[in-house]
């Protein structure tokens, strides 16, 4: 192997913002933020979604602040951008 050209693999921290949940594993994703766990220092990456917050590990529905999204679009464009009619409520 070449000198030089492989990224840098090494241990990092990954942290899931939904559920506060943290672990270690070992990486080559570039990070800007250091953090101390358990008493060593690790790259953090910061993500949305684990193991221990997604519908299919936990068995748990979770809604991720898609509310709005289609009305947004809808004062955006009005009818012009969408092909179906808005059911009467």
């Amino acid at each position: 192997m070449k000198n030089g050209i492989h990224p840098n693999y090494r241990e990092v921290l990954f942290h899931d913002l939904s559920c506060d949940f943290k672990f270690v594993t070992r990486s080559t994703i570039q990070t800007r933020e250091m953090i101390t766990h358990e008493g060593k220092e690790y790259p953090l990456v910061k993500i949305e979604v684990s193991s221990q917050s997604h519908p299919f590990y936990t068995g748990q529905h979770k809604i991720v602040d898609t509310a709005g999204r289609v009305e947004k679009f809808r004062q955006k464009f009005g009818a012009v951008g969408s092909k179906t009619q808005v059911a009467a409520g």
